[in-house]
This record gives structure tokens, C-alpha cells and sequence, in this order.
């Protein structure tokens, strides 16, 4: 990508969540601190069961004093049926704002110099109506757009940014390990921090509670990750997602989604390091699979 591009999310949907009560509300659910949120501050969080185990993923902004929600558009109903469960008496008014609003990607380094952000991750500004941020899970990514559907290209064409093409941004989200929803996590199975989450800025230790944070704090402090979503090279055909990967024929992970020649996986930290000390091959079907830890990773 030598210049700065945009590509729309059509697969994303925008929930506005309003009302006195909005950030109390939300502060008392989601694994993030709602409070950071403003014009100039965005962040990445997810919702949990009570277990500990993953629901949703979104992104947080505000525009115009309101919340809106980043979230997957083919899962945002079963998302608000979440949050009306909470709702109780809370001055809360929660509102399916995908017609009004489009979700953009604004891939790489070109995005946040075409921006001016800077590259802190969640960095915020206006932008037509709407609003642009640094990707808050990580700055290599680039930059997301919420925008009015009416002029959203108009004014991302303003500020330099051509069409571009999906496959290029798949590249650069598998090639830095970030999930994507529930393409890569389990519903009510996965775990925040064997997918990332720390690291990628996705929970606030310090917030106070939420619903699922026992399971996630423990796992936290008492050590207890085992496995790790992961870049991986595949040579040889794609395999699908939860497709078994084994090492000398004993189960070592999951397949997660893929695109040309790159994937993720949630692999067993157990057989990276027999893979660092015996050498050997990860293999998902008839395809080889090369682990790539990425630089934020940590898996001591």
C-alpha cells in the first residue's frame, strides 16, 4: 500500500447507546473502561458471560455526545437483546444506527499520516459528521472510520484516501495476529487472553467490575494461559476454520480464519516450545503451518 486507502466494512454493523445512564451502564458490563471514551479517545472491548467466555467484540466511540458501538453487523441483534437484558430501569436508550452509519478500514502507516492522529492506538478526531480513529488495538493497523452514510467517501476522498482492496487489509490484520470477531473467537467459549486482549489493549485491569472479569483476572494473575491465537504461514491448501493442527500426530491447536497463505491459529504454548526444541512440522490436513509470533506477543 503506497498511499492511503479506505475499504467499507459491509459486514459491520453501529449501535448507538444513548441516554443519561449510557457509560454507567455500559462501564458495568464490558471488559474495558468506558470512561476513556470521547472525541479524541476510542477503545476496543468485549462483552462475556458471567463465566468468563466470549459474547461480542466492539469498538467505542463517541459522536455528538452519543456512544456508538463497532460491532458485527450479522450478530448486532443478538448484541442488543444483550444489553436489554441489562437495561433494567437505567436511562438508557439503545438504537440499531447501521442505516444511518457505515464502518470504514483505513489500513497501514499511509491512513494515520493522511489522518494526522499520530499513532497512539484509540487517538480520535472528527471526521464528516462522523469519526476516525487509530485502530486501538494496535497503530500498524491503521486507522477505522465510523462515517454518515451520505458523504463518507466524499470526505475521505478530501483527505487523500483512494478505494482499496480488501485482500491487501486481510494481509496486514493476519501478518499482526488480530482477531476479527467471531471469525477467530468461539462463541461462549473463547477466552480474552488466550486471543490477545491484554496485550491489544482490550482490557482495563484497574476499571472495577464487569460482568465475566473473575475468570478473566484469574486467568491473568494465577498464570493460567495455555494456548495462544497466533499468526501462521500455511503451505498447501487453506485449511478451515476449526480445523484441528497437530504435532507428531497429537492435537496442538485450532485453525481460525485465513487468507492467502496466512492465517491465524490457537495454538497449545506446549507445542511451540517442542516445535523451537525438536523441530518437526505443525500440520492442519495437508497443509504445513509456520508459526509467526508477532512483536506484542507475549508468551512467558
Amino acid at each position: 500500500m503506497t498511499g492511503a486507502t479506505h475499504v467499507e466494512l459491509t459486514e459491520r454493523g453501529v449501535l448507538a447507546v444513548a441516554g443519561a445512564d449510557a457509560r454507567g451502564f455500559l462501564q458495568g458490563l464490558i471488559s474495558n473502561d468506558v470512561l476513556r471514551v470521547g472525541p479524541q479517545a476510542a477503545i476496543h472491548a468485549a462483552l462475556l458471560t458471567a463465566q468468563g467466555r466470549y459474547l461480542h467484540d466492539f469498538f467505542v466511540v463517541e459522536i455528538a455526545g452519543v456512544l456508538y458501538l463497532d460491532c458485527e453487523a450479522a450478530r448486532r441483534d443478538d448484541l442488543m437483546k444483550r444489553l436489554r437484558l441489562y437495561k433494567l430501569r437505567a436511562k438508557v436508550t439503545l438504537e440499531d444506527a447501521t442505516p444511518r452509519f457505515a464502518v470504514f478500514a483505513l489500513p497501514g502507516a499511509p491512513a494515520l499520516a493522511a489522518l494526522e492522529l499520530g499513532g497512539e492506538p484509540g487517538a480520535a478526531g472528527p471526521l464528516g459528521g462522523g469519526i476516525a480513529f487509530v485502530d486501538p488495538r494496535h497503530a500498524a493497523m491503521g486507522a477505522r472510520a465510523i462515517l454518515p452514510r451520505d458523504g463518507a467517501t466524499a470526505a475521505l476522498a478530501a483527505l487523500g484516501f483512494a478505494a482499496g482492496e480488501r485482500a491487501a487489509m486481510e494481509k496486514l490484520r493476519l501478518s499482526l495476529g488480530l482477531p476479527d470477531g467471531s471469525r477467530d473467537l468461539v462463541v461462549e467459549r473463547s477466552i480474552l487472553l488466550e486471543n490477545g486482549f491484554d496485550e491489544l489493549n482490550g482490557v482495563d485491569w484497574k476499571k472495577g467490575c464487569y460482568v465475566g472479569q473473575e475468570l478473566t483476572a484469574r486467568t491473568k494473575y494465577r498464570g493460567l494461559v495455555r494456548k495462544r491465537l497466533l499468526p501462521v504461514a500455511i503451505e498447501g491448501p487453506a485449511p478451515e476454520p476449526g480445523a484441528a493442527i497437530t504435532y507428531a500426530d497429537q492435537e496442538a491447536g485450532e485453525m481460525r480464519s485465513s487468507a492467502n497463505g496466512m492465517g491465524l491459529a490457537l495454538l497449545r504454548l506446549e507445542f511451540l516450545d517442542k516445535l523451537a526444541a525438536q523441530g518437526g512440522a505443525l500440520m492442519a490436513g495437508a497443509a504445513r503451518l509456520t508459526p509467526k509470533k508477532p512483536e506484542w506477543v507475549k508468551t512467558e
